[in-house]
Order: structure tokens, then sequence, then C-alpha cells
């Protein structure tokens, strides 16, 4: 029984990416998906199917699109397939050719195209993990970004302070050259700041 709780890591995560984004490409269902992602994970595919559906997700629209898309061009491709047009009753003489020509072409046909959709599968998966990484690359990135502009701000802000303080004490002066030698009072006001007190 299935009973895992833990966090879904970024492995996890990218796991069932990968995984739900390779059935829709072959024309699976991504209930399927969850099944072998539940499997691996040792969790439920109701679990897996709320983290993709949830979380996962709206990460990999385009991705999604693109995996729909050659499902569709797959499909597209498997029906003009030549030899594949429906059976037909034929006589033992057309018999004799069909198994000399024919099919031997068409075997030939097949193992080229089996060895040209391992190629492409191959390709195909590997420039999407390459495609994923990216992406967690840019997330990060974004990230940040974000904390630097933070930092910056604050770092403004304590500029901006510092000026304001530089601009008192230089009236300060100015007021102080202006008035007889006299002791001064001054006052911290609630941020900390010094104020001369009026006599």
């Amino acid at each position: 029984m299935k009973v895992r709780q833990d966090a879904w890591s970024h492995e996890d995560d990218l796991l069932l990416a990968e995984t739900v984004l390779r059935h829709i490409r072959e024309g699976s269902t991504q209930l399927r998906a969850f099944d072998e992602v539940g499997d691996e994970t040792n969790r439920t595919s109701a679990a897996c199917g709320f983290r993709w559906n949830a979380v996962v997700r709206q990460q990999y629209e385009e991705e999604i699109k693109l995996a729909k898309k050659e499902r569709k061009e797959r499909k597209r491709a498997a029906s003009y397939l030549p030899y594949s047009k429906p059976v037909q009753t034929i006589t033992t003489e057309q018999s004799r050719e069909l198994s000399l020509t024919d099919v031997i072409g068409y075997l030939q046909h097949l193992n080229r195209d089996d060895n040209q959709s391992d190629k492409l599968k191959k390709e195909n998966e590997k420039l999407l993990k390459e495609n994923l990484e990216l992406l967690t690359k840019n997330k990060e990135l974004e990230s940040e970004l974000e904390k630097t502009k933070k930092d910056h701000k604050v770092i403004e802000e304590d500029y901006q302070s510092l000026i304001q303080i530089m601009n008192r004490a230089r009236r300060m002066a100015i007021l102080q050259e202006d008035e007889p030698m006299s002791p001064s009072t001054f006052k911290m006001d609630k941020n900390g700041n010094l104020e001369k007190v009026a006599k």
C-alpha cells in the first residue's frame, strides 16, 4: 500500500513532468503517467495527479502544447504509412508476388522506421530534458534577480537616509557659524536623529 506523505522534491516534479509529457506525445493518457510516477515514487496515482494539476502543470504549458502537436503529427504520419491499405482478397498467384517483393519491402520499411523512430525519440527526450533544466535555471535566476532588486532598494533607502543626515548636519553647522558660541543642547527624535533644542 502506498502511503508516502513527504514533500515533493524538485527531482520528483521533473520526473512527473517528463513522464506526463512523454505519455501525451505517445498518445497515452495522463492517468497512466500518474500510475507510472506513483510506482517510481511510492505515491498513489491520485497524489501524482493532484501534484500535476495543482503545481507542476502551470510551469509546462508550452511543453504540453508541443507534446500534443507532436502526438497529432505522429497520428497523421501513421495514417499515411505505405502498406496500410485495407487488405484485399487476392488470388494464389498474387499471394506469391506479395510474399516475394512487397512483404520484404514492407519489413525493410518497418525496420528503417523503427530505427529512425528510436533516434528521434532519444533526441526528443534529450531536448526535453535540456529544456526542463533551462526552465529550472531560468526560474532560479529570476528569484536571484528579485532578491537583488530588494537588496538594492534597501541600500538605496539607506543611502537616502545618509544624505538627509549629512544635509541636516551641514545646515546645523551653518547655523552654528551664524550664532555666537554657546553651548548647544541636542535631543534625539524617534528616528534616532539628533536635533538641536531651541532655547
